[in-house]
């Protein structure tokens, strides 16, 4: 059906595209810390950063992981998502509890809280329309 493979290539666009904020930004952080934030931290503050950062990587290459066959792995999609949301909510509850964070903290939480979610629906829109045109569960 060339609807449903449209639809599969444009929704690896999308993922690709967004995964590249994580594993940007979390390469960003191993390698140079706190240093984009120009904030004097403890050694041991800076450690849980590159610690933070590193999972942030982590969850954006593994996103890249679903590209090939992203229509079969929505167990994988759903879980990174959830990781993904998760973040967004501790972030949200600091914004509660200690103000407006910058322009790119508040677009972080959109991201998590709003695209993420979004691009997880239409992943199991496009495996929903996989399984019924293959035949399988």
């Amino acid at each position: 059906m060339p609807g449903m493979e449209r639809e599969r290539k444009l929704l690896q666009q999308a993922v690709a595209i967004a995964a590249t904020i994580p594993v940007a930004t979390g390469l960003y952080g191993v390698l140079f810390g706190q240093a984009l934030t120009g904030d004097a931290v403890s050694i041991s503050a800076e450690s849980h950063f590159r610690f933070l950062s590193g999972l942030l990587l982590g969850i954006g290459l593994c996103f890249w992981s679903t590209l090939p066959s992203i229509e079969i792995r929505t167990g994988r999609f759903r879980l990174l998502t959830l990781l993904v949301i998760i973040g967004g909510l501790g972030r949200l509850i600091g914004l509660g509890l200690t103000g407006l964070p910058s322009f790119f903290m508040i677009g972080g939480l959109f991201i998590e809280l709003a695209v993420a979610p979004a691009l997880c629906l239409w992943q199991t829109r496009v495996a929903n329309r996989y399984a019924e045109e293959h035949g399988v569960a």
